[in-house]
Order: structure tokens, then C-alpha cells, then sequence
């Protein structure tokens, strides 16, 4: 049988007809073949490091992905090459000269900053500099990859930032996007939202590593969700962590997985779930709860794309997109020293902001309407339907829980009242329910916390006022000091181990 792409002579006699499907298939199969080589023919690649090997080795590999290549040894050679040549993408050494502190890489970054803003910048650099990265993030570069560097791994950095950068944001109707994309899931027209949906449209093709941030309740594994189903991976697996609730002993077990007899409840062997999302995508949740030495662990994984199996030498590699989400304000916490810088750099090449229901409230009514169809299906109440004047009032609420909440409500009010046609005051009898008292304790409302987030508050609320003292405090909150001790290492709450 002839292989129809590599051997023309043979293909119109195996395909016959212009006209049949198979000849269209092979037309258009050629069609997309000659525009990825037009698009790598227009790309220029610029490798600046004083080290010839390093030059050829990327020479070769760029050259061997379709791509135009051009090098550089020295700072005057590259600015040259830059003026003359419409370079589409930098790789950089941060220290290309016996002088090995990065000050010529930083300063040499700074130029060609100055020279063209847009050009991608990836430093190369080893573990003893990535404090040097990070300033140089701070100038401006896209990404740093360490030495000796993986050529996957570089590949998949230079094409996701190329990628960025040919794609360019575009204004469409909610029609218009969900005919191009898989968004039947996230519901609402404002304008923020339909912004942040053709983002999410741009980059979900590419391998950038996302960060997703906003309010408990705003719906931030929807989007992990979408930007994995919009995605090249989208038929590869969609891993969740919730990095919460994963204590800081078993962190490495959870995530690399381990081997039997690495420890003494390891009685069979685990995968880890980074294994599990390899060629797919994992969504890391509540990021900004890792502890500083788990945080140390993960960068190294995200940077090198490598592990190693508890109990086991042996060094996986794994493949696959990183996706994050966290409520905490990142910057803050990296101003505290609480959340490292260089981690926070390598996991949110592209951030998405959602916005709280609140501050989208038109898109309440087509919320409530989504909810109400599901229940007519659910509890079998196919005459559901809210009032005008009831949709005005939710429409009104602050609504800290966000979609969360809304949802909570809007089922509670349906199962407890015996009515089909829900008005202001069904909904408003369920949301003065929601607050319980107990003595002078009040309850925060439904959907605003979840319970993990209101044990973390009440434990830290009893530290703080028995002043660290561990038995006092866990008797206050009615269970045992082995009990508070398993909750302060789930939760990563820092304590004082001699206060007792």
C-alpha cells in the first residue's frame, strides 16, 4: 500500500476521482501540512549563549522542528542579529561570559526589552540562579528552564509561547463562542465573562500553565474544566487535587506516589497523581495552602518535569498541563515570605481573574434559570418557575458564597417549599434560615465557608486564644490534643510544638 503524502506519483492512481473523499482528505491533510511549514519558516529562533555546544545543540533541534535558527556568543553579536532579523523568540543564558553572577544576562535582557517589548524571552539557567530568574521574570521574560534541560520540555515552552503570541484576542457574541467552543457548562453573558471565555479559547490549545484566581464559590474548577476540555489534551485524563487537604507527611505519597515498604502503612503500592494526569492535565486547587517545604517539591516537578517515587531512586518523567486555582491574594503572601516567588512565576504564565457573582449580576437570572431546569428533571417538578419579583431580589443579594451559594439557596428553597412558583418570599424565608445561633455564635451563611475553611478559622481562633497551649485549645474545641495535632498538619497551621 502507498503511502499518500510521501509518494505523489502513487496517489492519484489510489485515489481516483477529484471528486471523492478521499482525494478531499488528502487535499486538505497537505493543505495543513503546507501552512505549519509556512508558519515555521516565518519563525526566527534567536539562541544567545557563549557556550558553542549549547548553540549547536539548539541550532540543531530548532532547525530539526522546521524552525529558523540563529545564534549568538557575545551581547553586541545578538543585538545585531536582533536589529537585522525579525526575531520571533529569545533563548538567553543568563550568564554567557566567564563573569557568572548574571549582571551581563539581566542587563543584556533589559536591552532587548527596550528594543522590541513583545519578543518572548525564555532564560536558561540552573537551580543555583533561579533567584536570577525570577528578577529576570520581573524584567520581562516568559519562562526559565533549567540545565541540563529536557528538549520536550524546552520544545513544549518555545511552542506555547509562540502560540501566545500569534494568537490575538478577538470580541465575540456568547453564540459565537460556544459554536467555536466546549462551554455549555459556565452559564452568564456579562461582558467580563465573555472576555475571560475567549481567553480561555486562546491559550486552552497552547501549554501554558494557568492560574485561576477568585472568590470561594466563583466556579474556578469550571474553568480548569474548560480550559482542559478546549484543550489538545482533552481525551487525556483531568486530575484534581485539592492541595488543602492533603497533609504535609503525606504530600509526596499523594502527589508522586509511592512504593511498598517506603513507610509503615505503605502496604501495597501507590500511584501518585502526577502519573495519573500524565499526557493530560492536572488542576491543582487551593495552591495557596501548600506549605513552604511542599511548595519547594512541586516547583522542582513543574520545573524539571521530573519525580522520583517514594521509596524508589528511580526518576519518572511526566508530560502534561498544569492548571491552579487559589482565593488568596499570591502576591501578598509572596511579599509575607509565606508563598515562594520563583513558584508563583512558574505556574501562572497566563492568570485569569474570576469576578464574584455580585459584580456580574445580570447573569443571575440565566443562573437561576440553568438551576431551576435542572430541578424540574431532578425532583420530578416540571412547573418550576421563579416570579419576576423573586428574580429581582436574588438579583440584589451580596451573595458571598457566589455561585456556591446561589445554587444552595435557590435547591433548598425549591425542596422546602411545596409551591411551583417561587416568589421573594420563599427564597427569603430560606436565607433567614441560613444563619443558626447558638448563645451569642453566629453562624456564618450558607455556601459563604465551607466546612474545611470554618474548622481552619475555629482552630486558629482557639490557638490564638489560649495562647498556643494545645491541650487547652483542644479541649475548648472538644476533641483530643492527637486529633488538633492530625488537624494542624492537614491544614498546615503553624504552632509552637514546646508550648505545652
Amino acid at each position: 500500500m502507498c503511502n499518500i503524502l510521501a509518494s505523489p506519483s502513487c496517489t492519484f492512481a489510489a485515489i481516483g476521482n477529484l471528486n471523492t473523499p478521499l482525494f478531499q482528505l488528502y487535499a486538505a491533510i497537505k493543505k495543513a501540512s503546507a501552512q505549519k511549514i509556512l508558519i515555521c519558516q516565518t519563525i526566527m529562533i534567536l539562541i544567545i549563549d557563549d557556550d558553542i555546544a549549547v548553540r549547536t545543540s539548539l541550532l540543531l533541534l530548532f532547525q530539526n522542528e522546521g524552525y529558523k535558527a540563529v545564534a549568538a556568543a557575545s551581547q553586541p553579536e545578538s543585538l545585531e542579529l536582533l536589529a537585522k532579523n525579525n526575531i520571533s523568540l529569545i533563548i538567553l543564558d543568563l550568564n554567557f561570559s566567564i563573569e557568572t553572577s548574571g549582571k551581563e544576562g539581566m542587563a543584556l535582557l533589559q536591552n532587548i526589552k527596550s528594543i522590541n517589548a513583545a519578543v518572548p524571552v525564555i532564560l536558561l539557567t540552573g537551580w543555583g540562579t533561579i533567584e536570577l530568574a525570577v528578577q529576570g521574570m520581573k524584567l520581562g521574560a516568559n519562562d526559565f528552564i533549567n540545565k541540563p534541560w529536557s528538549n520536550e520540555h524546552l520544545l513544549q515552552s518555545v511552542k506555547t509561547l509562540l502560540q501566545l503570541q500569534q494568537k490575538k484576542p478577538e470580541h465575540h457574541t456568547r453564540k459565537q463562542l460556544d459554536s467555536r467552543y466546549r462551554f455549555k457548562n459556565i452559564i452568564g453573558e456579562d461582558l467580563r465573562l465573555l472576555e475571560l471565555l475567549e481567553t480561555i479559547g486562546r491559550v486552552a490549545t497552547t501549554d501554558a500553565a494557568v492560574l485561576i484566581t477568585g472568590e470561594s464559590g466563583t466556579g474556578k474548577e469550571l474553568i480548569a474544566e474548560a480550559i482542559h476540555q478546549n484543550s489538545l489534551r482533552a481525551n487525556k485524563a483531568f486530575v484534581k487535587v485539592n492541595l488543602g487537604g492533603i497533609s504535609t507527611s503525606l504530600f509526596e505519597s499523594e502527589m508522586f506516589g509511592h512504593v511498598r515498604g517506603a513507610f509503615t502503612d505503605a502496604r501495597t503500592d501507590r500511584v501518585g497523581r502526577f502519573e495519573m494526569a500524565n499526557k493530560g492535565t492536572i488542576f491543582l486547587d487551593e495552591i495557596g495552602d501548600l506549605d513552604a517545604g511542599s511548595q519547594v517539591k512541586l516547583l522542582r516537578v513543574l520545573q524539571d518535569r521530573t519525580y522520583e517515587v517514594l521509596g524508589s531512586s528511580r526518576t519518572k518523567t511526566v508530560d502534561l498541563r498544569v492548571i491552579c486555582a487559589t482565593n488568596k491574594k499570591l502576591d501578598e503572601m509572596v511579599e509575607k515570605g509565606s508563598f515562594r516567588e520563583d513558584l508563583l512565576y512558574r505556574i501562572n504564565l497566563i492568570t485569569i481573574h474570576l469576578p464574584a457573582l455580585r459584580e456580574r449580576s445580570k447573569d443571575i437570572p440565566l443562573l437561576v434559570n440553568f438551576l431551576i431546569g435542572n430541578m424540574k428533571e431532578i425532583y420530578n417538578r416540571p412547573e418550576l418557575s421563579v416570579t419576576p419579583a423573586g428574580m429581582k431580589w436574588l438579583q440584589q443579594l451580596p451573595l458571598p458564597g457566589n455561585i456556591r451559594q446561589l445554587k444552595n439557596l435557590v435547591e433548598r428553597t425549591v425542596l422546602v417549599s411545596r409551591k411551583d412558583i417561587l416568589d421573594t418570599e420563599e427564597f427569603r424565608s430560606q436565607l433567614e434560615l441560613s444563619p443558626g445561633k447558638k448563645g451569642n455564635i453566629q453562624l456564618p451563611e450558607v455556601g459563604s465557608l465551607t466546612l474545611d475553611e470554618i474548622e481552619v478559622l475555629m482552630i486558629k481562633r482557639s490557638l490564638e486564644f489560649h495562647k498556643n497551649k494545645i491541650a487547652k485549645a483542644a479541649a475548648s474545641l472538644g476533641i483530643t490534643r492527637s486529633s488538633l495535632y492530625r488537624r494542624l498538619d492537614k491544614y498546615n497551621i503553624p504552632y509552637d510544638e514546646t508550648s505545652d
